[in-house]
């Protein structure tokens, strides 16, 4: 099958400069590259038409010649495409920011989490307290160097002491140099010949540490606290990492939490909410009294203003609602029974409630009086 035209593939005008060239070839390489379709094989055969393509066309001499003859042109110079295609995927990844070397410059250490469990008043007032948690720090022994006492690290003859090394390679784009993380030191520059005992050359031991940390009113289950630099150390001279205090908040006995509202439940009796009342109510602040009006009915919300939590901000806080429920009594004397069922009687209600007070002796008293009165 003959090739198609050079500028057809990358889908440029022939008078088109070098970085509209560059812009398509490098839409196109993105496209077909074969790590972005794996097994694809029309994909890899289009990704290395155009970087075939290319190779010509940003190449002044290369393109001059093509213009003037064509694909023709290749038959007499050994082929334009000519390029080696192994390991383009690292050339790929430079381009287009996907890799090259890793970098050796001071890296910041790594973050560190840690879950604190705290009652619900302490996630609405705040608190301070303690925690301990293990990180690495620079051992003792050997002052964080890695190696015994009386001896040093030598520098690394491979990078001599960078914790890079380069190398260059022809690619469609130019030369290319990568700089790669040195194999025989890890990066460090330093090679420990002579290992401390302690940390065995790592140059940093685990240990516990207490840290001091201030939980702000207002916090809620879920929440993260973030402490500045108390996480692992850095790499190189880098910054240690953060810690981060994950809050667990313990349910309530009675409270319950919505944004930044408290709600809770009163039992009343009958009668508080027929003729009205004056209760106590727990609040987080200690106890108030609520005023219940005559003839609230059960389920009614009533609203202490300014009782909530804190708002997070430092301004203001929710409201506590008090939904009031009544509660029948399971056990009634029978003066009780009989004053509810004048009750009834005054408020036009059928009786209720006799059948079940008589027991099973005094319904087969009357069973037997109606027997002898028949008789």
């Amino acid at each position: 099958m003959s090739k198609r035209d050079y500028y057809e593939v990358l889908g440029v005008s022939k008078d088109a400069a070098e970085q509209d060239i560059k812009k398509a070839y490098r839409k196109l390489a993105r496209q077909y590259h074969p790590d972005m379709n794996p097994g694809d094989t029309e994909a890899e055969t289009k990704f290395k038409e155009a970087t075939e393509a290319y190779d010509v066309l940003m190449d002044k001499d290369k393109r001059a010649n093509y213009d003037r003859f064509g694909h023709a042109a290749a038959d007499g110079q050994g082929g334009f495409g000519g390029a080696d295609f192994g390991g383009f995927g690292d050339i790929f990844d430079m381009f287009f920011g996907g890799g090259g070397g890793r970098r050796n410059g001071p890296q910041k250490g790594d973050d560190l989490r840690y879950d604190l469990q705290i009652t619900f008043e302490e996630a609405a007032f705040g608190k301070e307290t303690d925690i301990q948690i293990p990180k690495m720090e620079d051992c003792d022994t050997c002052g964080g160097s890695g190696a015994a006492p009386g001896s040093t690290p030598r520098t690394c003859q491979a990078c001599n002491g960078s914790g890079q090394v380069q190398y260059a390679q022809n690619t469609p784009f130019g030369r290319i140099v990568q700089t790669k993380t040195c194999q025989h030191c890890h990066g460090k520059g330093k090679i420990v010949e002579n290992p401390c005992s302690t940390c065995r050359g790592a140059g940093k031991v685990r240990k516990m540490r207490t840290i001091h940390i201030k939980i702000p009113a207002g916090v809620d289950d879920g929440s993260r606290i973030r402490v500045s630099g108390q996480g692992e150390p850095g790499e190189r001279g880098g910054p240690h990492g953060d810690l981060y205090v994950f809050i667990r908040v313990k349910a309530h006995d009675l409270f319950v939490r919505e944004g930044n509202d408290v709600i809770c439940q009163m039992d009343v009796s009958f009668v508080q909410v027929t003729l009205g009342d004056e209760i106590e109510v727990p609040t987080l602040d200690g106890k108030v009294m609520l005023k219940i009006p005559a003839g609230t009915q059960t389920g009614t919300y009533f609203r202490i203003k300014g009782k909530g939590i804190p708002n997070l901000r430092g301004y203001g806080r929710g409201d506590q609602h008090v939904q009031v429920v009544v509660k029948t009594p399971k056990k009634l004397s029978e003066r009780q029974k009989e004053l509810l069922q004048e009750f009834a009687a005054e408020s036009g209600e059928k009786a209720v409630g006799h059948h079940r007070d008589k027991g099973i002796l005094n319904k087969v008293k009357e069973a037997w009086e109606n027997v002898v009165g028949n008789d």
